[in-house]
């Protein structure tokens, strides 16, 4: 079940950045994901071929967990939930005023909430989350 839920998750992102390069119309959600694949040209020829890497399974960095990472928390924050996220987002602009900077940061508090829920076995603390960003301010 995973395995086809994941490749179907990674053939959108090759998807995305195909129609991108053929300058062909994208749906919205293709278009947020463009738009996070751009900022991260270390990612570019990888996406170009996708025959040799859409099996694949990552050790170290996973470019899909990455960008999959933003979008989540590209989410979060338009929709303000966990509620309080969107005015730390905003501090944390104010504080670095690098879009990129701040999302990575952020990411990591985010990433680590997701590691302990999922070995817990729990729903992930919104609570501990949102406090763990807070701590980026200081």
């Amino acid at each position: 079940m995973f395995s086809s839920e994941r490749d179907e998750l990674r053939k959108m992102y090759f998807m995305a950045w195909e129609k991108h390069l053929n300058k062909l119309p994208v749906e919205p959600l293709e278009a947020q994901i463009i738009e996070i694949i751009l900022q991260h040209p270390e990612y570019h020829a990888f996406l170009e071929n996708p025959e040799k890497h859409q099996a694949q399974d990552f050790i170290e960095a996973n470019p899909f967990l990455h960008l999959s990472l933003h979008l989540a928390l590209r989410e979060q924050i338009s929709t303000n939930r966990p509620h309080g996220i969107k005015n730390v987002y905003r501090d944390l602009m104010m504080k670095y005023a690098d879009n990129l900077l701040v999302e990575h940061r952020m990411m990591e508090c985010l990433e680590r909430i997701l590691w302990e829920a999922q070995r817990s076995g729990a729903m992930p603390d919104e609570g501990i989350y949102l406090e763990s960003l807070r701590e980026l301010l200081y």
